[in-house]
């Protein structure tokens, strides 16, 4: 058998069928992988090894039987430190979050993963409330790239990305309220999938409201349809979750891209600059779509930069987090943290309710625009990973000045997975996006399964 760390969820549970490896050396394999890379890239808050070979024992047992108890069991995920998951504290990136309770209470997404058999290995880094594209707090400090720890791993769901990478679990479950799962995604080379908004229930709601989605983040296409037909289950704790899925997302999973209409957007129509060895990456994948039988063309989503609307309803979110904190909890703060809150505590009631007038607008014009195309493709970011500890790589401004590809789509709650296509002349990840209309997550799997499938998304290992 490959290194165990090496396997997608798919394979293991395959393997756990035949006897030819169990969970407990699995989870023992991906514990010594934590502890190998953990100092270098600070992907976890909290690991609870005991509990995992437990969990891990348990399943062990349950194959032996021949009787999994779900479709994951075994397989160790990990969870960002925003979800609830029973056994600990949430910290969600933040010295002002109490560490005493009972914490008995999984997130919806966690609770099905439990009742799948999954082997949870801990809780990854988030920047502090996830409130922005990179992975660094005054709590945990900074999470690191595994393809060049001196360069960021993305954020906000950096520590989920770069466990996945590293091989520490083929499955983590991030959030991705402006492109949290894709950010990361993208400059760690593994795949992440932000589903359609309420497909996968979230419970306590995000203080960002709706822009706010759960999502997996794993080694392929294939895994995340695996662990979308575990976490999209109906949650009575959310009031905006979406009905029952028929079927699966397996189903169709391997019919390829033959005959679908994609609009390739390389630039959002001149309005983003995108560096250049990011730009070749992702025309060689959309026209490896063209060859594996696509209708491509050049078409540019028909919408200016909403970055305003956006910071309006962020922002707002951020006053919301930290709106009855005292001056003690408040210089405990991010800075960062702190001046969007105060940002958004000087919006109005208008000036909010414009920003959703903007967004809804944006969501007609890409629900007219699929009418025309099945997919957009565009970049997932215009650069590759930049140097750790920064929000932006110049210094200046906020987050969504370099996630021009990404924040539109939490706008309008469409699907949008990021899929590795190459890597820049240092060896760092490049990622490309594939959008589609609302509900159609499945088109966005099957499309990143044809990239899988012709090797277009492949990209070496991660030097740690």
């Amino acid at each position: 058998m490959t290194e165990p760390g090496s396997l997608t969820a798919v394979q293991l549970v395959a393997a756990y069928g035949k006897g030819e490896l169990s969970p407990v050396e699995v989870t023992r394999a991906a514990l010594a992988r934590i502890e190998e890379t953990e100092p270098a890239v600070n992907a976890f808050v909290r690991v609870d090894a005991e509990s995992a070979l437990a969990q891990a024992e348990k399943s062990s047992q349950r194959w032996g039987r021949g009787e999994p108890e779900g479709l994951l069991d075994g397989v160790p995920v990990t969870v960002k430190d925003i979800l609830l998951m029973r056994g600990g504290p949430t910290l969600r990136g933040s010295r002002t979050s109490r560490t005493e309770g009972d914490w008995d209470e999984d997130a919806p997404s966690v609770a099905r993963l439990r009742e799948h058999g999954a082997v949870f290995l801990g809780k990854t880094t988030t920047p502090e409330y996830g409130w922005k594209g990179v992975t660094d707090s005054p709590l945990s400090g900074i999470t690191r790239n595994p393809y060049d720890p001196t360069r960021t791993a993305g954020g906000s769901s950096g520590g989920a990305a770069a466990a996945v990478a590293l091989g520490e679990g083929p499955v983590a479950l991030g959030t991705d309220g402006g492109g949290s799962v894709r950010i990361p995604g993208a400059f760690c080379g593994v795949f992440a999938l932000k589903p359609t908004y309420g497909r996968v229930p979230l419970y306590p709601s995000s203080a960002f409201g709706t822009l706010a989605h759960v999502g997996p983040m794993t080694r392929d296409a294939a895994d995340a349809a695996l662990v979308m037909d575990v976490i999209s289950g109906a949650d009575h704790r959310d009031w905006s979750g979406l009905g029952p899925v028929a079927g699966s997302f397996r189903d169709g999973l391997d019919d390829g891209v033959r005959g679908l209409r994609i609009a390739y957007s390389p630039s959002f129509g001149g309005q983003v600059a995108v560096a250049p060895q990011v730009a070749a990456a992702v025309r060689r994948a959309v026209e490896k779509l063209a060859q594996l039988g696509a209708y491509v063309e050049e078409a540019d989503p028909d919408f200016s930069d909403p970055v305003e609307a956006f910071h309006t309803l962020w922002f707002s979110g951020a006053a919301r987090v930290t709106q009855h904190f005292g001056k003690d909890q408040r210089d405990q703060l991010d800075p960062g943290l702190r001046e969007i809150a105060l940002r958004g505590a000087r919006y109005s009631a208008l000036e909010y309710l414009a920003a959703m007038d903007v967004r809804m607008d944006l969501g007609r014009r890409m629900g007219r625009f699929h009418s025309t195309y099945d997919l957009l493709v565009t970049p997932t970011l215009p650069l590759t990973a930049f140097e750790a500890g920064r929000e932006t790589p110049s210094g200046r401004g906020r987050w969504t000045g370099w996630t021009p590809f990404t924040y539109p789509f939490n706008l309008t709650q469409q699907p949008a997975a990021t899929v590795p296509c190459g890597v820049d002349e240092g060896g760092l990840p490049i990622g490309v996006q594939l959008v589609a209309a609302r509900h159609q997550d499945t088109l966005v799997l099957r499309a990143a399964q044809a990239l899988y499938g012709s090797g277009a998304a492949e990209v070496p290992a991660p030097r740690l």
